[in-house]
């Protein structure tokens, strides 16, 4: 039994959770005021704040006078910072999210003296499998942690180890991070409490000290602490106070026997809350579309913008990374807080698109106005359909696109504007009012054209580009109130907008590059090109040669791949009752079912030849809440139409689905079922620079039941099934392995439940959150089935996956209208299968000045090589903090040799 122990004074801050930010900020405030205080009246006294820069930066936000005596104690070592800017959920944002939640934060600390380099991640629920990997290539050898350890971990530490190899030795905090604290309960029996302490928990500790884990949530340590192990450290006990750097550093040895790989998603030894994936719907989706915009943002402003955005893009990475805190973006927070956080998520988004568009303005006006600017945020070529208004086709005519090169494509109207926007009759004398509207041209959104003034009657001709010559509002005043002065009386103000239509149009746009065209009437519509394969819609069927898609009489989709894999019955819904809690799902003891709907529609919306949709309308009636007493759902029921519209488009080898309904329930969820053709074993999901997979069971031992509900980044995938994903989501294989079931919704009333048929104790207080109900809220979900007998490899999921989550941005053109087309720009491009482009970025190096950040990841089991191409000279590999590694000369063309699952970092100049 160890005779020595080592008390590590910490706290754990959540940043926000039952209460707000700020009300927690005040606390931290004066949480902070006292360890400075402590600290500097006790030379022996050290600090860990809880690995995380955002506590710091709170505080001095509030305190800008302290700063200077943060960094003396951070010099001296004795207060540890860093090297998060927060601490995450890991497996509710991106792979990229976490390595800048890491740049971020190692930065801030440097700042103040530099990062406690330890991996320390004490309350996240459960762990990604690439962390290992992403502190390693930071330079971090080591990492502390809580939760989701398997049970074959017998000691205190373990070598983890990633997909790719990478390994970092783990402290094991198998009692939590407060351990300490029951030894501190009765100051003056420390020693004897620590011994009882050191001889339960012996096999663990061996030879080594133990290590006492001095602090809990929102709490400084006692000023006294340093006094009261004094004095037990003279009774006859070896104790020493330290930063959890110092005793990984100090006192433990390197070497562990116990080795584990991959995601860490145990509940042998602590809770890891996975209802937290499905909960709050809302707050998942406004975090996919934080990171996609600030992504395409970077890479936008990198390739084709002359101005440097980095302190706008820098703001939008904060904003998302404070989101992405552990019991923020999670949803276990109270309704205020939770609010707080979609619109940090919104304000992310918000700055991010600025510096996107912004971008874009530069090469748009190249582009003449009456055509359009296609940029392609994906490092690959490919072919795109997109949306545009553009005027309807006289009579007898059809529109085309034209492209640079004089191409020239059929376009498929999809919907038809009214061309009066306002049809008025006054007297003479308001007409000045009505000028009022103008502003120089515009009227009611659009420019003025022309217009007619004949006696009572004012015409206006809007147009989005005018074709007439120039417009003078003064001239118009002028002969307006001759006009009415001449004719006294009623008069007539009609306001006509060109007839306008909504044209898809199919775009072939270069990697990570610009494309334009113009639509355009002609009286012969153009050929198609011979690759040209239609997408058809019949009257349950929609087909485009690569897949097809029947709708059946329950409303469910059959859907078959070229490759002869069908997948029949997909999309059943099952709607049941949720008796848990923002952390863990519960059914109720006498559970209903609702699965059959009571009417199905289905309606041709589109049907073709670029885009075909069907929509499925079917009704159900779900029980308005639980009863009473939870065990059972309310016998009322509220009829609920659920909108499925199911879409194909030519060239896509996948079906794409969007449900959609306005939930008038509470205490339920619901799930989208794919059922397989034969029962499987394993599932695999795509997600933080790895493709994880998972049985049919989830280890348990510890106080929760181990469901095995699991998380998916950018797809799911089970035998010939996979599912693209547009936002973090949950999943199961039900059925002994024959259904993958991907929840759409949870619905619940509480931050925590104090009896919870699925765990043993409260894993918050029992506070009521109304809003995690999402009554009268629209509910949607939009995903993309592939059907592939090769199952995800086969199919090329990460490449279609990000297809379908990275939609080509477009742009109407700002140069002058009737000019020539601007030819086709390519950018960065990245080849290579099952190579993942997670960041294209502006940098600059003081050293080696401006270059073009690429971090590029092998999501497969198998190396590959990477082929990058570009206009470049050299290439400088950097590590995940971006200090350099390697150099080489690349004339325009650098070949990187990955290995399996390997994630790598290069600055091209």
């Amino acid at each position: 039994m160890s005779n020595s122990a080592v008390f590590v004074p910490h706290f754990h801050w959540d940043r926000e959770w039952y209460e707000p930010f700020q009300v927690f900020r005040h606390r931290l405030v004066t949480a902070l005021d006292t360890v400075l205080e402590t600290a500097e009246a006790n030379p022996d006294f050290r600090f860990t704040v809880d690995g995380q820069m955002a506590a710091v930066e709170d505080y001095l936000e509030m305190r800008p006078e302290n700063r200077d005596r943060v960094a003396a104690l951070v010099g001296e070592g004795r207060l540890a910072i860093g090297p998060w800017l927060i601490l995450l959920d890991e497996f509710l944002c991106s792979g990229e999210t976490i390595v800048r939640n890491l740049r971020m934060g190692w930065a801030a600390a440097a700042r103040l003296g530099g990062a406690m380099p330890i991996g320390y991640l004490p309350d996240m629920f459960g762990h990604v499998a690439q962390m290992p990997q992403i502190l390693a290539r930071a330079g971090i050898e080591h990492a502390a942690l809580w939760r989701g350890v398997p049970g074959s971990v017998e000691g205190h530490a373990f070598r983890w180890r990633s997909p790719d190899g990478s390994e970092v030795r783990t402290e094991f905090l198998f009692d939590g991070y407060d351990n300490g604290l029951d030894v501190l309960l009765v100051p003056d029996r420390i020693g004897r409490a620590l011994g009882d302490y050191a001889e339960m928990t012996a096999d663990r500790w061996g030879t080594d000290p133990v290590l006492a884990m001095a602090g809990t949530d929102h709490n400084a340590p006692d000023p006294h602490l340093a006094a009261w192990l004094r004095q037990a450290s003279g009774e006859g006990r070896a104790i020493t106070m330290a930063t959890l750097d110092e005793y990984l550093r100090e006192h433990v040895r390197d070497e562990v026997p116990a080795v584990v790989t991959g995601e860490l998603r145990s509940h042998v030894r602590g809770n890891i809350l996975p209802g937290v994936l499905s909960v709050r719907l809302g707050l998942k989706q406004r975090m996919a579309v934080a990171e996609r915009t600030v992504d395409h943002a970077e890479r936008m402003n990198a390739l084709w913008s002359r101005r440097d955005d980095s302190p706008f893009l820098s703001l939008a990475w904060h904003k998302i990374i404070e989101s992405t805190a552990h019991d923020s973006v999670v949803g276990s927070g109270t309704d205020e807080t939770c609010d707080q956080v979609a619109a940090r998520l919104a304000e992310a988004a918000q700055t991010a698109r600025a510096v996107r568009d912004a971008a874009l303005t530069e090469p748009a006006g190249l582009v003449p106005s009456d055509g359009h600017l296609v940029a392609n945020p994906l490092p690959f070529e490919r072919t795109t359909l997109v949306e545009v208004d553009v005027a309807a086709p006289p009579a007898g005519t059809r529109l085309v696109a034209t492209a640079a090169d004089g191409s020239a494509h059929p376009v498929q109207l999809v919907s038809e504007a009214p061309t009066v926007l306002s049809d008025e009759r006054m007297d003479a004398s308001r007409l000045e009012r009505v000028l009022r509207r103008i502003h120089r041209r515009e009227l009611f959104g659009r420019l003025i054209d022309h217009y007619d003034l004949s006696p009572g009657s004012l015409v206006f001709h809007l147009a989005e580009v005018p074709s007439g010559g120039p417009f003078d509002l003064l001239i118009l005043r002028k002969e307006v109130a001759a006009a009415a002065a001449a004719h006294p009386g009623e008069w007539r103000v009609l306001t006509l907008e060109e007839a306008r239509a909504t044209a898809l149009v199919p775009v072939r746009v270069p990697a990570s590059g610009l494309a334009s065209f113009r639509v355009e009437p002609r009286e012969t519509p153009a050929a198609a090109p011979a690759s040209y394969s239609p997408s058809t819609a019949a009257d349950r069927t929609l087909s485009n040669g690569l897949v097809e898609v029947t709708v059946g009489a329950d409303g469910t989709l059959d859907i078959a791949g070229a490759d002869g894999t069908v997948l029949r019955g997909v999309g059943r819904l099952v709607d049941g009752g949720d008796r848990g809690d923002s952390y863990n799902y519960a059914p109720p003891a006498h559970d209903v079912l609702v699965q059959d709907p009571a009417e199905i529609t289905v309606d041709v919306v589109e049907d073709g030849p670029l885009r075909s949709r069907l929509r499925v309308t079917r009704l159900y009636a779900w029980p308005v809440a639980l009863s009473g007493d939870r065990d059972l759902r309310d016998g009322r029921t509220v009829p609920t139409p659920v909108e499925t519209l199911v879409e194909v488009r030519a060239g896509e080898p996948f079906v794409r689905v969007s449900t959609s309904f306005l939930n008038q329930s509470a205490d339920h969820r619901l799930r989208f079922h794919v059922p397989l053709p034969e029962p499987v074993t394993t599932s695999s999901s795509a997600g933080q620079f790895a493709v994880t997979e998972r049985g049919l069971t989830a280890e348990g031992g510890w106080g929760e039941y181990p469901l095995p509900t699991f998380p998916a980044g950018t797809f799911v995938s089970a035998g010939p099934a996979t599912v693209l994903l547009d936002h973090s989501s949950e999943y199961e294989l039900v059925g002994d392995g024959s259904e993958l079931a991907i929840t759409l919704l949870r619905a619940i009333g509480s931050i925590s439940v104090n009896i919870h048929p699925l765990r043993d104790e409260p894993a918050a207080s029992e506070i009521p959150v109304p809003g995690a109900q999402d009554l009268g809220m629209r509910v949607e979900n939009r995903f993309a089935v592939v059907p592939s007998a090769t199952g995800w490899r086969g199919a090329d999921a990460v490449a279609l996956a990000e297809e379908f989550r990275g939609d080509v941005l477009v742009t109407r053109g700002a140069g002058p209208a009737g000019g020539q087309l601007p030819a086709d720009a390519a950018g960065l491009r990245v080849d290579g299968q099952d190579v993942l482009v997670s960041s294209i970025r502006r940098v600059t190096d003081d050293e080696f000045g401006n270059g073009t950040e690429v971090r590029l990841t092998a999501m497969r089991d198998s190396a590959v090589t990477a082929r990058v191409t570009g206009a470049f000279s050299e290439a400088t590999t950097v590590d995940l903090l971006g200090r350099p590694l390697s150099r080489t000369e690349a004339a325009n063309e650098l070949e990187l040799a990955l290995g399996p699952w390997e994630i790598r970092t290069v600055v091209l100049r």
